[in-house]
């Protein structure tokens, strides 16, 4: 069985002035029965490491190059995020994938980086709000699962997040219906590919997720937990999603 996982992305969101969210997420979270991630811009991971030593708070990056070192002017390595206190890293998602051009092919190289670095990847998949409206979610999901992950991967260091895009930050979210249909498919598509051991990465949802609809969304089937936004920006919010999800 999968274990449950509640991550929030700060994304280009935070100062030390928010460092004072971690203290109270902290004292929120004590009693949590799930684990509790934070993802917070670069230059964050290694303060809020510190802060978070002891309480069960883990602390993660929002993307990593797929080569241990080198001329990459500006990125960062997996073995960067690991030395800065990091255990997991987010890779692939929309915002990279558009933003940045970002490809499958290459979000593969940075899961395998990632992995040999220490870390667990946590990789991205997602329709657009056209491909929904075409019927293909389901096909632009499995490829991108397909493509993005290498074949040789360590399946105890991959996490799998389904945001939908035109779910991100709008406010919007899929049905209950919709989301079931693309976890069941996503956990059929790795069993296929891995085996039985694919039983036990976790899948989660992002998209808007905030904790009024977090416990109807950790109910569905194959939800594991949830990759989180704006409301991770919150200790109150973000406290509330982990309690739906400990609760779950």
């Amino acid at each position: 069985m999968a274990r449950k996982l509640a991550a929030g992305n700060w994304k280009m969101n935070g100062t030390t002035a928010e460092l004072s969210e971690v203290a109270a997420l902290t004292a929120a979270i004590s009693d949590a029965t799930c684990e509790v991630l934070l993802c917070p811009p670069a230059t964050l991971i290694s303060r809020m490491a510190d802060m978070a030593q002891g309480t069960g708070l883990k602390i993660g990056g929002q993307t990593c190059h797929s080569e241990a070192s080198g001329a990459h002017t500006g990125d960062i390595s997996a073995a960067m995020l690991y030395d800065a206190g990091a255990s997991h890293v987010i890779l692939g998602h929309s915002e990279r994938r558009a933003d940045h051009g970002e490809t499958s092919e290459q979000v593969a190289g940075q899961s395998a980086a990632a992995q040999a670095g220490g870390l667990i990847a946590i990789v991205c998949v997602g329709e657009t709000e056209a491909e929904r409206d075409a019927n293909v979610t389901l096909n632009v999901v499995g490829t991108q699962l397909a493509e993005s992950i290498p074949d040789d991967c360590d399946l105890s260091k991959l996490v799998v997040a389904y945001e939908p895009v035109w779910a991100i930050g709008t406010g919007r979210t899929p049905t209950i219906e919709q989301i079931a249909e693309v976890h069941d498919h996503m956990r059929s598509a790795l069993t296929e590919r891995f085996g039985q051991g694919a039983d036990d990465i976790p899948l989660l949802y992002g998209g808007s997720v905030k904790p009024s609809n977090a416990a109807d969304i950790f109910a569905v089937s194959n939800v594991d937990g949830a990759l989180v936004g704006g409301a991770s920006l919150k200790a109150e919010d973000f406290g509330g999603i982990v309690s739906a999800l400990s609760q779950a």
